[in-house]
């Protein structure tokens, strides 16, 4: 049972949160219960409700949306059809009939896709679902809000009745219209309508020449509107039926509330459930915008929100376009209390904030924005102290409100309580305020309750250094710039940066070292060392991030060096394959050579065919019986080998002719040596060396020992002087 005070709900801006919410209802009934949403005091409630929440925000993202809830408010229709003998209108039959609609429509849905939504379809399984209201009103109204002729038998025969006299009056205002007019007696408008009748614009000097009834006149007194003598007869006739429809009327409408009326509990019911639907699908739109989830709820004394958000802050920044600084925070056995120090406008109040909102938002059945491996627990009690408390109405100081408050910690305070203060310990002289906040401290701490506290003070730092389960925590602040981070770390005491905030803001450094001197130097250096430490901790940050980013680039790298040397192995197979093909049909050529010769021999054609199919079965008993679509499949990857390998050993006959060309030009471009007989030479494109016998004209004869050849000096290159 989770006791929350509503100074704590003011603390932690909850009733924004509400508003929130109740702005995204359809119905003012939705609205309204948005606004009165407490903390649930059973768990298993608890968990239905959030559950539900959870299973309507996956709606959004899934085929089966779930069907329309809104409905008009009908309270005060079940109060008035609660009074005996009482009747309802027409309209609130229709509101009633669609109520009941929508609700069979819910109901049928989330019992078909009970896979998808369980927890609301248990929800819904506790309605009754019935088809006799919306029966019994369609029996009677139409879907225009109107009574059917058919609702009883006397009505069918008075609107019967009617019809024939309305047309009676027509015909005989139509006759008297025709007469008067070819008189000359009406005016240029001929006719009107007073009074919900139709009366003839007879010209004032004429209306006592026409018979009828004077209903009026115009506001110059020169028309007066007469109802003809024979249309007044069957007027009062229509009246006469007209009442006789009303008093009918009343008769069905009792009877058909006489019939509603056994089911008027069922219908709060029913209002009851799709105002609360409307809360649920109000909870997951906001769920949806904040990107909230569900975390895990456990039996263990574990609070851990990773990437945690502050909700109202979040929506701020997203309508500011500016980046939201997420936090990630641990409360456990082990390290139940933790202190946030550092200095002023660094974000420790928000973090402080972030776990107590998530907290009391998850306890009230609402989606929160953290990691989905977050985890939490339950607690009995939140309580805060955030914030100016100064009460000018008690006539309190600062300190004073938050001793009485301290007061009231203390007689709540249990191993089932967060408590979150903020600023812990100002108000008072530093030294005896800052014992009294240690004392508090200490209590919280034997109490075994968890907690977040923010402060200035050094004792306290140290105390949460000293006690085991308890633990310091800073905002990370840059080194240089002194500029705030938005970052919680766990494990480091923060320095609060007095004098350098003070001297980047311009004040001398003269005043600053005066103001060193009047405080004890243990403190001047305690607050150093946490200083120096700090702008450690964010070095090693910005290292830590920097080598991630490196790793995350060498597992890139390493990837797509992965893929490269697949791709290649893959086109080496193919190769081996298109290789090992070509081989094959070289060897199977040298075959059918031989073959040829021996038949070119002998001319024996029944030892040739013997052989060729020798050959051929050979070859087929080696071949696999494919289907057509695998050596389609295989044509095309052979193909597309062919045309790889056809473009490679284009580049190399490409690489090689240009190779030959440059040569060519080199050896074009040395001094040219005249050749003369006894010369060592050999042809351009050859490797054999010979000696020059005889020259005749611009052709050599070249001796290479075993034969002689006739040769242009031009293709001759020199090798070696006699």
């Amino acid at each position: 049972m989770i006791s929350i005070t509503e100074k704590t709900l003011q603390d932690l801006e909850f009733n924004t949160v509400l508003q929130t919410i109740s702005d995204r209802c359809h119905t003012e009934i939705g609205k309204q219960k948005a606004l009165e949403i407490v903390p649930y005091k059973n768990k298993e409630d608890l968990l239905m409700m959030l559950g539900q929440t959870s299973e309507y925000l996956s709606s959004f993202t899934n085929n089966n949306a779930i069907p329309n809830h809104g409905f008009e408010n009908i309270t005060n229709d079940i109060k008035f059809l609660s009074i005996e003998d009482s009747f309802l209108e027409v309209s609130s039959f229709r509101k009633i009939a669609t109520l009941s609609d929508t609700v069979n429509t819910l109901l049928l849905f989330l019992k078909k896709f009970h896979d998808y939504y369980p927890k609301l379809n248990e929800k819904a399984t506790q309605i009754e679902y019935t088809k006799y209201l919306i029966q019994k009103i369609d029996e009677v109204v139409d879907k225009y809000g109107e009574i059917k002729d058919n609702a009883s038998h006397d009505l069918i025969n008075i609107r019967r009745d009617m019809n024939v006299v309305r047309g009676k009056v027509n015909q005989s205002f139509g006759q008297a219209l025709s007469q008067y007019n070819s008189l000359g007696y009406l005016d240029e408008i001929k006719e009107s309508i007073v009074e919900n009748r139709r009366v003839l614009a007879v010209l004032a000097m004429y209306r006592r020449k026409v018979k009828g009834s004077i209903l009026g006149s115009s506001k110059t007194g020169s028309i007066a509107y007469i109802e003809p003598e024979a249309t007044l007869r069957y007027s009062r006739e229509l009246h006469n039926l007209e009442y006789e429809e009303r008093e009918e009327i009343t008769k069905i409408l009792k009877k058909l509330s006489n019939d509603i009326r056994p089911y008027t509990e069922l219908l709060k019911q029913y209002q009851d459930f799709l105002s609360d639907i409307d809360v649920i699908s109000a909870k997951a739109k906001y769920a949806r915008k904040i990107n909230a989830v569900l975390p895990h709820i456990t039996e263990e004394k574990r609070l851990y929100f990773r990437d945690a958000f502050h909700p109202i802050l979040f929506l701020n920044n997203l309508e500011k376009k500016e980046k939201t600084f997420p936090q990630t925070i641990e409360l456990k056995n082990e390290s139940r209390i933790i202190v946030i120090s550092g200095p002023n406008a660094g974000g420790k109040t928000i973090s402080l904030k972030t776990v107590g909102l998530l907290q009391l938002m998850l306890q009230c059945g609402i989606l929160i924005p953290v990691h989905e491996r977050s985890e939490t627990f339950l607690f009995d009690r939140i309580l805060t102290d955030i914030g100016d408390n100064q009460s000018i109405e008690n006539h309190l100081s600062t300190y004073s409100y938050r001793l009485k408050n301290m007061n009231y910690f203390l007689k709540k305070c249990n191993a089932k309580t967060l408590f979150l203060i903020d600023e812990f310990g100002t108000g008072s002289d530093p030294e005896l305020g800052g014992a009294l906040a240690e004392t508090f401290l200490e209590e919280f701490y034997h109490r075994e309750a968890f907690g977040i506290i923010t402060t200035h003070y050094s004792n306290l730092k140290i105390l949460a250094n000293e006690l085991p389960f308890a633990s310091n925590a800073n905002m990370l602040f840059d080194e240089k710039s002194l500029e705030p981070m938005y970052k919680l770390i766990l494990g480091q005491a923060g320095s609060s940066f007095t004098f350098e905030v003070a001297q980047k803001n311009g004040i001398p450094y003269g005043l600053i070292n005066r103001a060193k001197k009047k405080i004890e130097g243990g403190k001047v250096r305690f607050d150093k060392t946490i200083a120096t430490l700090q702008k450690e901790r964010s070095k090693l940050e910005k290292t830590s991030l920097t080598l991630k980013e490196e790793e995350s680039k060498a597992r890139e790298e390493s990837k797509k060096m992965e893929t490269i040397n697949a791709k290649i192995q893959e086109k080496l197979e193919r190769y081996q394959e298109l290789y090992d093909a070509n081989q094959r049909l070289i060897y199977l050529g040298q075959k059918i050579d031989d073959l040829s010769e021996k038949y070119f021999n002998n001319k024996d054609k029944k030892v040739l065919i013997g052989e060729f199919l020798k050959l051929v079965e050979i070859e087929n008993s080696k071949r696999k019986k494919a289907t057509a679509k695998e050596q389609k499949e295989k044509a095309i990857i052979q193909k597309k080998v062919v045309e790889e390998v056809n473009v490679k050993v284009e580049e190399i006959r490409a690489a090689k002719k240009e190779k030959k060309i440059k040569a060519q030009k080199q050896e074009a471009e040395k001094p040219k040596v005249t050749l003369k007989i006894g010369d060592r030479v050999r042809m351009l494109d050859g490797k054999s060396i010979g000696t020059i016998d005889k020259i005749e004209k611009n052709k050599a004869v070249v001796n290479y020992g075993i034969f002689t050849s006739k040769v242009s000096l031009d293709e001759l290159e020199f090798v070696q002087a006699k």
